[in-house]
């Protein structure tokens, strides 16, 4: 084997993935490792692809989404279409997750006003029924 190509142990340990996950991601043709008999070999392609694939499904990106980003990379034109591309859907991205947050915010905020009126109530009701 050599230095620049990994089985799918080392893969694994290095991405911290399951083989199940890289076996998907090759059905899903995203990746394409080397076959030697049994044995799969990841070269500096499928992993730099694997690095990228995590880290757009960190962002949130869909798999469909990922393999769009990554197919444009052959276009020819020094990537600019695929930067230009990923740079516009990374900004409706975070975009979007800026929205949730300030959902989440208000729905959190919302939250905590129900819980503090329900504490309130309790200890209202149990200082009442002591004073009986």
């Amino acid at each position: 084997m050599t230095e620049d190509r990994k089985t799918i142990r080392n893969m694994c340990e290095e991405f911290d993935v399951t083989p199940r996950t890289l076996r998907f991601y090759e059905a899903k043709e995203l990746i394409s490792p080397k076959r030697d008999g049994q044995k799969r070999l990841y070269g500096k392609r499928s992993q730099a692809r694997l690095k990228l694939i995590l880290q757009g499904k960190r962002f949130g990106f869909s798999l469909e989404e990922i393999r769009q980003l990554l197919d444009l990379y052959y276009i020819g034109d020094q990537q600019h279409t695929q930067l230009t591309k990923t740079y516009d859907l990374a900004v409706e991205r975070l975009a979007a997750m800026k929205q949730q947050r300030a959902e989440l915010d208000t729905t959190i905020y919302e939250f905590e006003k129900q819980l503090k009126w329900g504490a309130d109530f309790i200890t209202e009701t149990f200082a009442q029924e002591a004073a009986e």
